[in-house]
């Protein structure tokens, strides 16, 4: 019977995910995942060794040097080859912030502090509800919310709520906040397919489509009566005509206008 293949650690999704020859339009792809994109990123832009790498994405350091011999073919096909590629997929979860062995500073920790110290750990038998949250609304794009309002429930009762500011946008930094926060269920406004798998790698049970005042919105996913479309996707992150992967116009184009933020 093989062995489970472990998930790889990555600290969060890259800014640009799509690059295309300037020079033709190609329908041909190379797909790099997110974890090969990792680890080219400590190995030859961070100057780690393999070894560090391994430490940083909780992989052996074998493991690192097979990654990085494929991502290292991948971009040497697109390169020589005039073919496309795009970063996306793989086996990887994003870092919650608990990796005591990255010294950098990252939204979790500013000068070395961890910046959710201050935000109360979930009880044993409680769940921990998130919405996206601003001004006492649901806040509608999950991939920029600027806070998250956290309910503790028990026995089907609000017992706890606080308000923490998320530090970062993005679908990849606000899963990792999520996971920090060790949240079980999110409630939002649109949110896009990245998003929604990021969620669910990290077991985030997810409520999209809705609006309104976020303490009512509790209330009523507790009665069982909340409204909310299992369908949801946010219209933010359609690609604009002309700005598909492999287009002459899509050289270096900024995720955050992407698909899945």
């Amino acid at each position: 019977m093989p062995r489970p293949v472990r998930s790889r650690r990555i600290c969060d999704e890259p800014k640009y995910q799509c690059f295309s020859p300037c020079e033709k339009k190609t329908s041909d792809i190379v797909i790099l995942t997110l974890d090969e994109y990792e680890v080219i990123r400590l190995v030859d832009y961070e100057k780690m060794t393999h070894e560090q790498c391994a430490k940083q994405m909780d992989i052996s350091r074998t493991t690192v040097t097979e990654i990085y011999e494929s991502a290292r073919e991948k971009i040497a096909d697109a390169i020589i080859n005039g073919r496309s590629f795009k970063i996306e997929g793989g086996n990887y979860r994003f870092c919650d912030g608990t990796a005591r062995c990255c010294k950098k500073d990252c939204r979790f920790r500013i000068d070395g502090a961890d910046v959710f110290a201050d935000v109360k750990k979930k009880g044993d038998h409680q769940m921990r509800i998130a919405v996206t949250y601003e001004n006492g609304e649901i806040f509608q794009h999950f991939g920029h919310t600027p806070q998250l309002k956290v309910y503790d429930v028990d026995n089907g009762k609000i017992v706890e709520s606080q308000v923490v500011d998320t530090t970062e946008s993005g679908h990849g930094a606000l899963a990792g906040v999520l996971s920090r926060l060790e949240a079980d269920v999110l409630i939002c406004g649109g949110i896009g397919g990245g998003a929604r798998a990021a969620l669910a790698q990290i077991g985030v049970k997810l409520y999209g489509g809705v609006s309104g005042d976020a303490d009512t919105a509790v209330e009523a996913l507790l009665d069982e009566k909340l409204e909310y479309d299992p369908n949801v996707q946010c219209s933010h992150h359609a690609h604009e005509e002309g700005h598909n992967c492999g287009n002459h116009s899509s050289c270096g184009e900024n995720h955050h206008g992407c698909s899945g933020n």
